[in-house]
């Protein structure tokens, strides 16, 4: 950055030399004079020489906006991928991509484009003037007047276009989000015939984008209309008074001449200047908009201790747990006890919003775990690394997801590089084997996006297939057979006893069927744990667990109490 803005310094220079050979040519043909070898070799060294710098500063200047796009688009996404539930409860996935390609854009538009016009509006300021005070400082001061009203309209254009400038980012952001949110629930859409309703809305987020839009364009259009009038008058001025100085023998006509190509060079770049007023302003709105998210600490800080064991056997003790989410005051965790031994296999049961899945969450720290309250392995949780935590106890979330690639990089996600007969047996734990082989091109199947290829079912035996894979110390399965038929559950719960022995497992559920399997059993209720122990013990106790167990024995309309998606 720094050679181009000296490179363009020196090309400004050579291009002030030209009208000086000019402006010697006409005089020496007014005089009658033939020899013109030296403007006209001096012109021609001029052209070249600030050819050769024009060159290469636009280049540094240019890669310069290229690397600095770079480094925002590598910062924006490594801070996305620290950030937790709360900021994207907040933000929409399509303001975030507005930011990305939209923001980061701007800015690089900015140096690339807007450095390059103020570096050079800046020199032909300083070069300009010091040759047209060097060939009459009275024509100069002639000049002066204008430039306060050139200033001050500037700035109050700056402010006005800055306000436009936000407007138009966030009806953009608007944009965005719309039809990121409207593609992604376009099955839903056609469902519902929805379709007109949809263009509506979108039409009239539409019009506010193209009318903030109008309003920059005006203010932007109504500066480029000023600076021309500006540079017509300063002309006028000149043509007059340099006129009469020439008359008088104070100036030679090729000094006139060269006047008027300094004051080109001068006022040319101000015929921009709103374009330039426009960038700074559109670039400095996306930059605000960008460090928003680059300056936010990452909602779970990565704190590790050296003390923390690098291997975690599975013992979990939780004392004293409580959370709320910063939107409710109610909270969705009440002083939570449990101890769950090495190798223990644990059902977690509830009502939809109990909090079972925030419990969950907690464990594998995707909400921020209070300190001194969960301890793995008599360890505070907060103080192994966060990496160490989610990859040693393994998460398989009750909302599937997959890439758009093939079934075998979908499996092995966390390590692609895994044989394939290891892909193939966590394939076969999830009894998910069958319906691959069922597939043209079986483990080079490609799921589409989200898995749009994939059944309910034959996407959480994915997802439990990929979580199987790795093979932790702590599996936690969070409702993750619920759009899986009872005998295939049974088949896939006798396969995990089997290949969880000695291990720890956490499941929540909402079948007794499925429950009853574990060691033992907690039930949730409105952030508390109510109940615990085995299938045997809950149901003497006649509480909450024995109704849901009587409810789906006798096959009762469960909807009230056991939905087959947990919010919570």
């Amino acid at each position: 950055m720094i050679a181009g803005i000296t490179a363009f310094g020196v090309a400004r220079v050579f291009e002030g030399l030209i009208p000086l050979f000019v402006a010697m040519g006409i005089d020496r043909v007014s005089a009658k004079d033939e020899n013109l070898t030296f403007p006209v070799f001096g012109i021609i060294g001029a052209v070249a020489a600030r050819y050769i710098f024009v060159t290469f500063a636009r280049f540094s200047v240019r890669r310069t906006g290229q690397y600095v796009a770079f480094d925002l688009r590598e910062s924006l996404f490594a801070s996305l991928q620290n950030q937790g539930s709360k900021f994207f409860s907040e933000h929409t996935i399509g303001d975030m991509m507005t930011r990305a390609v939209a923001d980061i854009s701007l800015v690089q538009r900015l140096i690339s484009m807007g450095t390059i016009l103020l570096i050079i509006l800046v020199y032909a300021s300083i070069v300009g003037f010091g040759f047209m005070w060097y060939i009459s400082p009275a024509l100069t001061l002639l000049l002066l007047p204008p430039m306060p009203l050139v200033f001050f309209y500037a700035q109050w254009s700056a402010r006005q276009m800055g306000v436009a400038s936000k407007d138009v980012q966030d009806r953009m952001s608007d944009l965005g989000g719309q039809v990121q949110e409207n593609l992604s629930g376009i099955r839903t859409i056609q469902a519902m015939v929805q379709e007109e309703r949809e263009v509506a809305r979108f039409s009239n987020t539409n019009q506010q984008y193209a009318n903030a839009f109008y309003r920059q364009s005006e203010i932007g259009s109504h500066m480029a209309s000023w600076m021309p009038t500006i540079a017509a008058i300063c002309s006028i001025t000149i043509l007059g008074y340099g006129g009469v100085l020439v008359m008088q023998g104070v100036l030679t006509v090729g000094q006139l001449v060269a006047f008027f190509m300094y004051v080109n060079m001068v006022v040319q770049p101000f015929r921009v200047a709103g374009f330039i007023v426009n960038l700074f302003q559109r670039a400095a709105v996306a930059c605000d908009r960008l460090f928003e998210v680059l300056n936010l600490e990452p909602e779970i800080l990565d704190t590790p201790r050296l003390y923390a064991p690098k291997d975690i056997s599975g013992d979990i003790r939780i004392k004293n747990l409580n959370f709320s989410y910063g939107n409710t005051s109610r909270p969705a965790l009440l002083d939570i006890n449990l101890k769950i031994r090495a190798g223990e296999s644990l059902s977690i049961m509830g009502k939809v919003g109990s909090g079972k899945t925030t419990l969950l969450k907690q464990l594998v720290r995707l909400l921020d775990t209070p300190k001194n309250c969960i301890f793995i392995d008599q360890c505070d949780i907060c103080d192994y690394p966060l990496s160490q935590v989610r990859s040693q106890i393994v998460l398989v979330p009750q909302d599937t997801f997959l890439f758009g690639e093939p079934l075998s990089s979908n499996l092995t996600y966390d390590d692609p590089e895994r044989p394939i007969n290891q892909i193939w047996e966590a394939a076969a734990n999830a009894d998910f084997d069958g319906a691959i082989k069922g597939f043209p091109d079986e483990m080079e199947t490609i799921v589409g996006e989200r898995g749009v290829t994939l059944s309910g079912g034959q996407k959480q035996r994915a997802t439990l297939a990929r979580g199987l894979i790795r093979k932790s110390p702590i599996l936690i399965l969070d409702d993750c057979f619920s759009s899986v038929d009872t005998q295939t559950e049974e088949h896939i719960l006798k396969e995990l006893h089997e290949l969880r022995e000695g291990q720890t497992t956490l499941l929540v559920s909402h079948r007794v069927s499925t429950a009853k399997h574990s060691d033992r059993i907690i039930v949730l209720d409105s952030g508390e744990i109510i109940e615990e122990g085995t299938h045997e013990e809950l149901i003497a106790l006649n509480g909450l667990y024995c109704e849901f167990e009587r409810i789906q024995r006798e096959g009762a309309n469960e909807s009230d109490y056991l939905p087959l998606r947990s919010p919570s």
